[in-house]
């Protein structure tokens, strides 16, 4: 009874009828009391978000697969002391993290919002070398500003790493072979199956009615029938154990329907789909030791005295959904080729010539790893002996790479098993050294990297969108339009980088684009926060502050850890001058994303609001070191300094400002005024000339050149600019300092207030 109950609930959450499954899993509950079946019930409630029902259940719970879970439904309920507390027990100091790969990047994800970096950034290392193919514990590391160049990451080391991951679960010559080679991998890891005989096959098909069970079912994210546990009877489903196997060992499994060869060897049972799981090639073996990892803006407003700038920031507080089944690693074995034309394949004959020390026997190495004894011996006898050796490892290792694997449901060779590493590798080199890039705001390098991709990759949503950011982030609006354009059309059901796009729709004012883009975001998922964030753009936009700032708070409240949210939040209290709630949405979203440039910008401008200059220099210098090449923040960190009195030092920013973007009039206009107050008019005149070719419909430019023209007691010149600039229909604001300055044009000894 309990095995068809087990099954039914895998069956269930394969095909996605999670109220069955948890129906299903609270009579098993009922029926056979156990930890185990606690977490299968547990796994129904998250895969229906109910992680409050998880926690309840799991409360107090001992084996490392709950504490897992325990604390993955704590962290969905922002619960990050207890989440921490489980996975780290303060009574167990040195504990090994449960669940591999997926609790270290678990409990990076803790640190990371705890304000802890170098605690994230090393768990986060950790399970990208438990894990290779963990691409959100390099997303982390890329966001924290702490990623290794993605050729060091995903290089020999990853695939080798991969390859001992799915060519050593068969091949291991004894069951005390060095636990490194289980890498934190679940069972559904292969298994070799060409040394069953017919006989022995037909006799695992004979199981294909009979509902197998596996102690500890697939709770996260698996096909239906993939066990996670293993139970610690003398049955074993792979001959190298599952790393859970010591965790379940105290638990007495149920009896198992299984069928045992005449020489003592088990055959794995078969799951709901009828595909064999796994085969044994070995006598039974005890439960091995467990698995220690081995590694460790730019807004430009319809006038330049605006305070406005980057309004919104394409830099996303990457909230990754956790991958909950983190530790099975799938590699397409269908034997498709699909390494991009002009790419390097890692030679999988390179390692086999890792040498073996001088004098030991190969017995000793993990052989089949394929190292071969290329170190020379003085001995004959050693030579002999080690020559032998290397014959008998090169012959395992091209055995090996003959082999057949079963992996994700498919049967391919070892040879493809290493062929595919190298493929998938070289992929993630690109993906990954661009995503570097970009989060570094290098974006230019990184539009140049995205372009190596194969055209098969780039042509996808998640690319465009990238591309689209960066176009953004390098305040190319109408390229980046086209990105996210194409990006949509290609992937219509992803939400990728939409609300990043509304902001650029928002930058071009196209009203209409936008309100379209609005609600067909809300029609896709209206619980996605990206979605209130475009009808929050679009509002803005026709300057309806107050309905912006609920759309925005509706992102917040959908995902708290959503940076941008946050942040688009503080820019519309500073619209509405409320200046205390804006700062404490900006500071809620540096709580969330310390490299989030965009609120230490809007810190620095709301302070330069206030003329508080201190302060506002501090937030500009701190988004300026997350983003030295934005152009909009070196101006404001300049104008900063000048309102300080340190206009020499304002001036060397504006250079800067003018250098990191040509077509940015603002740094060209407050370098004019910075040399204005410095007297230096005739540079000035010259800036001013040099900006009319750019902006020759910004009346400010011709206001500011009044202004130096009636400093020179020129009033008639300065008269005739004035003129300009009211008929060129500036702001009610600015239209009423350029009448002022007018009616004083004629009174003599009259020093005006100059609008610096």
């Amino acid at each position: 009874m309990e095995a068809i109950l087990v099954d039914c609930v895998q069956k269930s959450l394969h095909h996605f009828m999670h109220s069955n499954a948890i129906f299903i899993s609270q009579r098993l509950c009922a029926q056979f009391p156990s930890e185990t079946n606690l977490q299968l019930l547990a796994g129904c409630y998250l895969h229906s978000n109910q992680a409050y029902s998880a926690y309840h259940i799991l409360k107090g719970t001992q084996m490392a697969q709950s504490r897992y879970l325990f604390a993955l439904s704590c962290f969905h309920m922002d619960l990050l002391s207890e989440a921490e507390a489980t996975l780290c027990p303060a009574n167990e100091p040195g504990a090994e993290v449960p669940n591999g790969a997926a609790g270290h990047y678990l409990l990076g994800l803790i640190y990371r919002y705890t304000d802890r970096r170098k605690s994230a950034i090393q768990h986060f290392k950790q399970a990208l070398s438990m894990d290779p193919l963990m691409w959100v514990a390099y997303e982390e590391l890329c966001i924290l500003g702490a990623a290794e160049e993605a050729t060091l990451v995903f290089g020999e080391a990853a695939a080798f790493s991969i390859q001992k991951q799915y060519l050593n679960c068969s091949t291991s010559p004894n069951p005390n072979v060095s636990p490194v080679d289980s890498n934190e991998v679940a069972t559904t890891r292969p298994c070799m199956s060409e040394e069953l005989s017919p006989r022995q096959l037909k006799q695992m098909q004979g199981l294909k009615d009979i509902a197998a069970y596996h102690h500890g079912a697939s709770i996260l994210g698996g096909a239906a029938g993939q066990p996670i546990n293993s139970s610690s009877s003398n049955t074993s489903f792979c001959n190298t154990p599952s790393p859970m196997v010591v965790q379940l060992s105290s638990v007495a499994p149920p009896p198992l329907c299984r069928n045992v060869l005449p020489n003592g060897q088990n055959v794995s049972t078969l799951g709901a789909d009828s595909s064999p799981k796994s085969t044994v090639n070995s006598p039974i073996q005890a439960p091995r030791r467990k698995f220690v990892g081995e590694g460790k803006l730019r807004k430009i407003s319809g006038r330049l005295f605006s305070d406005s700038g980057p309004r919104r920031s394409s830099r996303l507080s990457s909230e990754s959904s956790l991958n909950a089944n983190a530790n099975s690693t799938v590699v397409s074995g269908n034997g498709t080729n699909n390494s991009y034309k002009g790419g390097s394949k890692l030679n999988h004959m390179a390692f086999r010539t890792m040498a073996i020390r001088k004098g030991q026997s190969w017995a000793n190495e993990n052989i089949d790893e394929g190292i071969r004894n290329d170190v020379p011996d003085d001995s004959s006898n050693n030579t002999s002996t080690n020559s032998c050796s290397s014959l008998v490892i090169e012959a395992k290792t091209y055995e090996q790479e003959a082999a057949t694997f079963q992996i994700g449901g498919q049967v391919t060779s070892g040879a493809k098993v290493i062929t595919g590493a190298s493929e998938i590798l070289t992929l993630l080199k690109i993906l990954g050294e661009g995503y570097r890039l970009a989060c570094l705001y290098r974006c230019q390098d990184a539009l140049d990297t995205y372009l190596k991709l194969p055209q098969k990759h780039y042509n996808t949503g998640w690319v465009l969108s990238q591309v689209g950011k960066a176009y953004f982030e390098l305040v190319d609006h109408l390229e980046a339009d086209r990105a996210f354009i194409l990006a949509r059309q290609i992937t219509p059901y992803s939400l990728e980088g939409m609300d990043i796009h509304s902001t650029v729709l928002y930058h071009l004012k196209e009203d209409m684009k936008l309100s379209y883009l609005a609600q067909e975001l809300i029609s896709t998922d209206r619980l996605a926060p990206q979605s209130w964030c475009a009808m929050g753009n679009c509002y803005s936009l026709q300057k309806d502050h107050e309905t912006a700032l609920k759309n925005f708070q509706r992102a917040v409240q959908l995902n708290p850890r959503f940076a941008y949210a946050h942040t688009l939040c503080g820019h519309e209290y500073v619209a509405l001058e409320d200046f205390e709630n804006g700062i404490k949405c900006y500071q809620s979203a540096l709580r969330v994303d310390s490299r989030h440039y965009n609120a230490w910008y809007g810190l620095g401008m709301l302070y330069l609001r206030q003329e508080k200059l201190e302060f506002s220099e501090h937030h500009f210098r701190m988004a300026f070191q997350i983003n030295p090449r934005s152009s909009v923040i070196l101006t404001y960190l300049g104008t900063a300094l000048h309102a300080l009195k340190r206009s020499e030092e304002a001036l060397v920013i504006m250079e800067k400002a003018i250098l990191a973007d040509k077509k940015n009039p603002l740094p060209m206009y407050q370098k004019a005024n910075i040399l204005m107050s410095l007297s230096n008019f005739d540079e000035a005149l010259d800036v001013l000339e040099d900006l009319k070719q750019c902006a020759p419909d910004e009346s400010s430019v011709y206001a500011l050149m009044g202004n130096i023209y009636r400093r020179r007691n020129m009033h008639e010149r300065a008269m005739f600019h004035y003129g300009i600039a009211l008929d060129l229909k500036p702001s009610a604001t600015d239209a009423a300092i350029i009448k002022a300055a007018i009616e004083k044009l004629h009174i003599p000894d009259e020093f005006e207030d100059d609008d610096e």
